[in-house]
């Protein structure tokens, strides 16, 4: 079918919060995914160090002989701010590059339970998925309905008619990390045939002109 994209999944970009959360089950739920991109010899890209929730799925996936990858601004390594990243890490200038080369080193991208900065990963990675700067599939793992509420707003804004049905498929949900990665492996992205059309490559000097209307 034109416009659907079926990808085998090797490294899966994890988006987490530096802070450990208020409750117990979320470091729990961050080492067992770990545990499972491990024993599915599934590689590991992250925002580098080892605080919080980022350091308890790195150290997980690196105790299961699984390449670990901490994609770090240079900022964050001054005086070991963020602690030591557990694997192979790139240091790079900026917030978006660091951003930009996760999406280009992964398959797919999970997120656990973070803050503001969590959030803003995610959501670029969905909004260039609507665009069709990348088709990787996207997945939040909803621990102790952590993101209920998040998805309740999107499925709001999907209501009132700025978000596309179409759009909103971009984001699956999970309440385990076996049964989220099962529907990232499973998940047939299909893009909008009018979006699908823009040309993001650096050579491109203008987009094509669309006759649509956009809910971006």
């Amino acid at each position: 079918m034109e416009g659907v994209s079926v990808r085998k999944i090797k490294k899966i970009c994890v988006f987490c919060g530096a802070n450990s959360g208020k409750d117990v089950a979320f470091v729990n739920a961050a080492f067992h995914l770990g545990e499972v991109l491990g024993k599915r010899k599934i590689d590991l890209v992250y925002g580098g160090g080892k605080l919080g929730l980022m350091g308890c799925v790195s150290t997980a996936v690196a105790q299961h002989e699984r390449q670990v990858l901490g994609i770090i601004p240079s900022a964050f390594t001054v005086n070991n701010l963020v602690g030591e990243t557990c694997g192979k890490e790139i240091k790079v200038a900026t917030m978006q590059e660091r951003l930009v080369m996760m999406m280009e080193l992964s398959d797919a991208f999970i997120a656990l339970p973070g803050g503001f900065g969590t959030l803003e990963e995610l959501f670029q990675m969905i909004s260039w998925a609507q665009l069709s700067i990348h088709n990787k599939h996207i997945g939040v793992l909803n621990i102790n309905g952590f993101f209920n509420g998040l998805l309740s707003f999107v499925d709001h804004a999907v209501k009132q008619e700025f978000i596309t049905p179409r759009a909103r498929k971009i984001l699956i949900s999970a309440t385990t990390a076996d049964e989220l990665v099962d529907k990232l492996q499973a998940f047939r992205f299909e893009s909008d045939p009018a979006l699908s059309k823009l040309k993001w490559s650096p050579s491109s000097s203008q987009k094509e002109k669309l006759d649509l209307t956009l809910r971006l």
